[in-house]
């Protein structure tokens, strides 16, 4: 791929808070607004490239804003080459550590860089990195939080609108028999040809995991995710020996390297990576070499805009996560026909702000 040459001008970061048409409610707490961080990179050339940041708290808003003004300061005129800037920014952040907030700016970064490459080329990303835009088979992830088994029968029953044929329901009630209840209203519901996938957030330990998810092991699921600690790695193992439905693991992923550790282990049966976690596109483009190495079925972790350019280019692809959290904040939202993403025919990964909407939601 020929890239063009672009150099970075200015880094401009907005903080906004989208309020979801679906609260989630998990077994970590009840979310009910979205707050992102809008990232603009914008070259000497005239050409800007765009993404965004899920930060789970309002507070960390300000913290990643200013992250980025220091990837500004550390790489302004430097030419836009998203690999040797990453490299560059590790080692400035070095002894911060690249996790976290630090992490989620430089991944950021990272994929509004190549949105202004794709978008100085004329191609869609997908198309720019190589491939061709294809459809994604995605899963509705809005909603299905904690709640009454009838109530997340109902809800479900609503999420297929446009065609999904999958979606997430979350899990960790207080009781084994009322996470089985929920499966068993939802699965009851749902046609069958509509996969169930199910997420406890977390929520167990390794001992409630293995009592609960053998209950719910033949209850006609896709795969149960991450029903333990991220990292224990061990235990996620064991509940992959165990279990006859495949485990879930990835959006916790810190960086490809850590994929790599989780399947050396046999912590999982496939991987979810998510962008701002996982390293942005380039972390995500190791990360997938990974994943068909191994023959481990690839799914992503929100951000399903730029994600289905992604997904359309890993080799063993699996499912996108859709929600429409950034929607509202959005031009032209991703497109979902008969369940599955449509990747735009613009340049770029498609995203453009709604200048409107953006100042309605800005946090003060």
């Amino acid at each position: 791929m020929s890239a063009p040459e672009l150099r970075l001008r200015r880094i401009r970061a907005a903080g906004v808070e989208v309020p979801m048409k679906l609260p989630l409610g998990t077994s970590a707490g009840a979310i009910r607004a979205a707050p992102l961080v809008l990232i603009d990179v914008e070259t000497e050339e005239g050409v800007t490239g765009r993404a965004y940041l899920f930060c789970y708290l309002p507070a960390a808003a300000p913290a990643i804003s200013a992250l980025l003004g220091e990837i500004e300061r550390t790489l302004k005129g430097d030419r836009i080459a998203p690999s040797g800037l990453w490299e560059k920014l590790a080692r400035r952040f070095k002894l911060i550590g690249v996790q976290g907030i630090v992490r989620m700016a430089m991944s950021g970064f990272d994929v509004a860089c190549w949105d202004a490459l794709a978008i100085a080329a004329g191609k869609p990303l997908v198309a720019f990195l190589g491939g061709s835009p294809r459809p994604i088979t995605a899963y509705n992830s809005n909603g299905l939080g904690l709640m009454a088994p009838e109530a997340a029968a109902d809800e479900a029953e609503k999420l297929l609108e446009g065609g999904f044929r999958a979606v997430k329901l979350r899990l960790g009630h207080p009781t084994l028999g009322a996470d089985l209840a929920a499966v068993r209203a939802v699965r009851k519901r749902l046609p069958g040809e509509v996969k169930l996938m199910v997420d406890f957030n977390q929520a167990l330990s390794l001992g409630e995991a293995l009592q609960r998810c053998r209950a719910i092991d033949g209850e006609g699921i896709t795969w149960i995710e991450e029903p333990i600690r991220h990292d224990d790695f061990r235990g996620c193992a064991e509940l992959a020996r165990e279990l006859s439905t495949p485990v879930q693991i990835g959006e916790n992923f810190s960086l490809p390297e850590q994929m790599a550790e989780a399947l050396a282990m046999g912590a999982c049966d496939c991987v979810m990576p998510d962008l701002e976690r996982i390293g942005g596109v380039t972390g995500w483009r190791r990360a997938a070499g990974i994943a068909s190495d191994g023959g481990i079925p690839m799914s992503s972790h929100l951000f399903p805009e730029a994600s289905a350019h992604l997904l359309a280019l890993t080799p063993t692809c699996h499912f996108l996560e859709y929600v429409d959290w950034a929607n509202a904040i959005l031009a032209e939202p991703l497109a979902i026909a008969g369940g599955e993403a449509v990747i735009p025919d613009r340049p770029g990964s498609g995203i453009v702000w709604d200048e409107k909407a953006v100042k309605r939601y800005r946090m003060s």
